[in-house]
């Protein structure tokens, strides 16, 4: 077993301001629960890459790309731009009410996406690998077209097909534990069958979507607020049996940790016991299936402490073997 954390350079200077919720302090958090832990002593450690951006064309389309480089170049030169700089300020180039750009932002959400696809090139290296992307800006609103929810590109989709075509795969798994429905990923994927999207979040809730599912490669839970990781564990525990049928050759999880109890985004029970077992439950079915080979990229999670927390218990559960339950 060898975890690898890849971090991006930029990504704790995409910074939208103090109000945000998506700040560059999550980042922090997580390193210093990582620290305390002791798990920073034990996993590998490296620098993400930002991706060629050929390959963000593997989930959105290719006018959607050029335009946010097109919003990131006007914003680094304006002479706007350049006064805000001198005075210590940052121009913020809205792509939707959430999702912004400032200057460092292109480079954060090209290193953020980027990370997957260096960590998919580790894992598959070997065998019993286990990736961690501690990277942001998130990804799994970001449409085909378009900006959302504090996502700019679909980190989680590019390194599933990335995965798919650089290595001649035939089938990978996306699990999305995040509360919030994974729109744009499950808009992506819906309907190609080398990829299972197993996806649980709040319903109904921001962004209103996931229920109905829209294609047979899905598998949807939608939980009511207020759900504890007992209800959770219960409702998810049939994609585990799925997934072991339609046998992965790589795990991919976004991995959001705003359903815990204390993250003020949303209203599920779940605690770090919770990211644990999932974790682990996971691990099991990547032993079973692809030499435990798992790249886990970081959604949401806006509680600090509740954020570390649950990251240190979603590493040792995927670094904790287990026997396949089936």
């Amino acid at each position: 077993m060898t975890i690898k954390i890849f971090r991006g350079k930029h990504g704790t200077k995409h910074d939208l301001g103090k109000d945000h919720p998506e700040s560059p302090d999550r980042l922090f958090a997580i390193d210093d629960q990582l620290l305390s832990s002791g798990l920073d002593m034990v996993c590998e450690h490296a620098d993400a890459a930002p991706i060629a951006e050929a390959y963000l064309k593997l989930a959105h389309d290719p006018y959607y790309v050029k335009s946010v480089f097109e919003h990131a170049a006007q914003l680094i030169f304006s002479d706007h731009e350049k006064t805000l700089y001198s005075e210590g300020k940052d121009n913020v180039a809205w792509l939707d009410e959430d999702t912004g750009l400032m200057r460092h932002s292109l480079n954060a959400a090209l290193e953020s996406a980027g990370s997957g696809c260096n960590a998919v090139d580790w894992v598959m290296e070997g065998s019993d690998r286990q990736a961690f992307c501690a990277t942001r800006p998130p990804g799994h609103h970001a449409t085909y077209d378009s900006a959302m929810g504090f996502c700019i590109f679909n980190n989680i989709v590019i390194a599933a097909r990335y995965a798919l075509q650089n290595y001649e795969l035939k089938r990978v798994a996306i699990i999305d534990f995040d509360v919030h429905h994974g729109n744009g990923t499950e808009q992506i994927v819906a309907g190609d069958q080398r990829i299972m999207l197993c996806s649980s979040f709040q319903h109904p809730f921001y962004p209103h979507s996931g229920s109905p599912v829209l294609a047979s490669n899905v598998l949807s839970v939608p939980l009511d607020a207020g759900a504890t990781g007992e209800v959770f564990r219960e409702k998810i525990q049939h994609w585990f049996a799925a997934l072991r049928n339609f046998q992965p050759e790589l795990i991919f999880i976004s991995a959001g940790f705003d359903a815990h109890a204390e993250d003020p985004m949303a209203h599920l029970r779940l605690v770090e016991d919770d990211y644990f077992w999932i974790s682990q439950q996971l691990r099991a079915v990547a032993d079973a299936c692809c030499n435990g080979r798992i790249v886990s990229m970081l959604e949401g999670g806006y509680d600090l402490s509740a954020l570390g927390r649950s990251v240190v218990a979603h590493i040792k559960g995927m670094s904790h073997p287990i026997e396949d339950p089936q």
